[in-house]
């Protein structure tokens, strides 16, 4: 009887760590990262946020998933060793914001170097283009083209229009995290 409790244990902790993932949150300095972090962990989302300067990390619970995501500061002097963290990685969230139209072609150099890594050949992405509730702010559709998203063949991938402060759009992107991720 014993035995057969510690083995039922023992299933319900392996199952559980099955469904474990690990998502590499990345993007470029003030896109919006750690907000975004901050408000998918259910966490007070100041509006003025201090620049990562290493990395942040949160276990989320969603659809049954226990996602750790791992938030990677974009500034560009941390930017090179983004990879010594792409080990593993299920998902890619790359976001972007979507108002600072001087920094696309900056935005799109970075998500090209993430897209030539072997750690993350297969990984899906999900593009998240933030700050929606800007009047300035690119539509997602515009964004996807820009950083070529949309010629993407070899993995699943999605972009969403997303306000890391009002946070609109995360949903959303946790959803179709765990629906790809479910596959």
């Amino acid at each position: 009887m014993r035995r057969s409790g510690l083995l039922s244990l023992l299933r319900k902790l392996r199952s559980s760590s099955d469904k474990e993932l690990r998502i590499v949150l990345v993007g470029l300095d003030n896109s919006g990262k750690t907000t975004i972090l901050r408000h998918l962990a259910n966490e007070e989302t100041p509006h003025i946020t201090t620049p990562t300067a290493g990395f942040n990390i949160k276990s989320i619970s969603s659809n049954n998933l226990n996602l750790n995501v791992w938030d990677l500061g974009g500034n560009a002097k941390i930017r090179p060793y983004w990879r010594n963290y792409f080990e593993n990685t299920d998902v890619l969230i790359f976001v972007v914001d979507s108002s600072d139209r001087k920094r696309m072609s900056e935005s799109t150099g970075e998500f090209n170097e993430l897209l030539k890594d072997e750690k993350l050949k297969s990984v899906p992405i999900i593009v998240l283009a933030n700050k929606q509730d800007l009047s300035s702010s690119m539509k997602a559709s515009e964004v996807a083209e820009l950083i070529g998203l949309v010629k993407l063949k070899d993995r699943d991938w999605q972009i969403q229009a997303c306000s890391a402060l009002e946070g609109t759009g995360l949903q959303e992107a946790m959803d179709w995290i765990c629906k790809c991720v479910k596959k």
